[in-house]
């Protein structure tokens, strides 16, 4: 993706020695003032010549931020930096406050983000609204390291997490199977997983889609990388990347998956001893008493699934509430995110903090979750009706968080469709959750209740 464009200095910056500054009086949307800093580096350096520079800025995160996406970049580049910042829980959206510097400055100035200078007067009654509220701060301490789980080939706009970090401006190396079973998975701090099949199937498009280069291709694919690593068939192979996978989170790694990612790879971690692929992906055909026979003890986020093993039906399980690509499909509508306390749950509340509550749904191989197929103790953080879109929970010393659909801002994305253009989308609250999920891992590491 290309560097975000600069854009206009809107307010407080027409050759002014000193940006506007308003009090903070009460916790709502419109108690700051909101500050867009010049984008012309000249125009900066003639505001902050004479200017003593402000001890905070203050990324506001409601509906007043000019671009939300980036912002997380800005965010992520101080740590980067090695310098520190504080989410600020339900305050205006789930804001940001970073230190005062003239780097800073000038890259929300490049890319566009609204930001505005805090005095120390200003900061106390910010720390007192959040103090007296529903609120937290939650300090971040370090850039996390990001691997992407995806084919070597594979186009940029496949993934709608690779699109919001190239578009954030979020740095992220690309791993594949060889990396995860024999590499260094456990440098990364975050691993995320999109449109893979880990039950080997590929997607079950391979009736629907033989004789196409793509699907040709990806099959060769696999099957090459299967051979290379000493396994079987494709189905075996991907079953040894969900073992190491949950052994990641367990060993304290955070995984975030969305799309099919998140039901094959319980699907595959139930399976471990049963055969549960298409006869064209191993040779043998599906255990018919797969259902019975599976272990739901090694999944992680879902039980008790009836497992679909007829090559013909373009689903994987009953886990998905939509079951998109059937005849018996449902229709889209939206998800509600759930308001958690930021003070006594602050994990849920980091991974929700968003400018919107009721977001659209879309579509993806899998595209919800049943409620009724979830383990005790998932956290829901996203629902519709009796379909959960989005949650969240524990492994060991780990967590992991699952979205489905494919791309926030595309609902019934198909395949060959041109990518999503984010310059577009800058605000969009759908792919503001992916970008919570990237910041979490940064948190300041404290005893918490969930």
């Amino acid at each position: 993706m290309t560097p975000g464009r600069a854009r206009r200095c809107v307010e407080g910056c027409r050759g002014s020695a000193r940006a506007p500054r308003l009090p903070i009086a009460a916790p709502t949307r419109s108690t700051l003032c909101r500050v867009v800093i010049c984008t012309a580096i000249a125009g900066i350096a003639a505001v902050g010549a004479d200017r003593v520079a402000a001890q905070m800025l203050l990324v506001p995160m409601d509906h007043f931020q000019e671009n939300h996406l980036k912002a997380y970049g800005l965010t992520y580049r101080v740590l980067e930096d090695g310098g520190t910042a504080e989410w600020l829980l339900n305050f205006q959206g789930g804001s940001f406050l970073l230190p005062d510097t003239e780097r800073t400055r000038r890259q929300a100035a490049l890319m566009g983000v609204t930001i505005q200078p805090v005095e120390p007067a200003d900061e106390a009654r910010i720390r007192g609204i959040i103090a007296a509220s529903n609120m937290e701060s939650v300090v971040l301490e370090k850039a996390t390291r990001i691997a992407i789980y995806t084919p070597p080939n594979s186009a940029p706009w496949d993934d709608a997490v690779t699109m919001a970090l190239d578009y954030a401006e979020i740095p992220y190396d690309k791993i594949w199977d060889d990396v995860v079973l024999e590499g260094d998975l456990d440098s990364y701090e975050w691993l995320h997983l999109h449109h893979e099949d880990f039950t080997g199937q590929y997607s079950k498009f391979y009736i629907t889609y033989a004789g196409s280069a793509w699907l040709e291709e990806e099959v060769a694919r696999n099957e090459e990388a299967a051979a290379a690593l000493g396994y079987p068939d494709v189905p075996a192979l991907k079953k040894a990347v969900s073992r190491r996978i949950r052994e990641y989170v367990d060993q304290g790694g955070f995984l975030f998956a969305m799309c099919s990612a998140p039901e094959t790879l319980e699907l595959a971690l139930a399976a471990q001893s049963v055969d549960i692929a298409a006869a064209y992906s191993d040779g043998t055909p599906p255990d018919p008493d797969a259902d019975s026979r599976v272990d739901w003890g090694l999944a992680m986020a879902f039980e008790n699934a009836q497992i679909q093993v007829s090559p013909s039906v373009n689903a994987f399980s009953d886990i998905d509430g939509h079951q998109v690509n059937t005849p018996w499909n449902k229709q889209l509508g939206a998800f509600t995110l759930f308001d958690f306390s930021a003070k006594f749950d602050p994990v849920p509340a980091m991974l929700t903090q968003n400018h919107e509550s009721v977001l659209p749904d879309f579509y993806g191989l899998t595209t919800s979750f049943s409620i009724d197929r979830l383990k005790p103790g998932v956290v829901k953080l996203g629902v519709e009706g009796d379909w959960a879109k989005y949650i969240h929970g524990s492994l060991g010393q780990g967590t992991w968080t699952y979205y489905g659909g494919h791309d926030p801002e595309d609902s019934e994305h198909q395949i060959g469709d041109p990518p999503t253009d984010l310059e577009m989308h800058p605000n969009s609250p759908g792919y503001r959750l992916i970008l919570n999920n990237v910041l979490f891992p940064a948190a300041k590491k404290k005893k918490l209740k969930t």
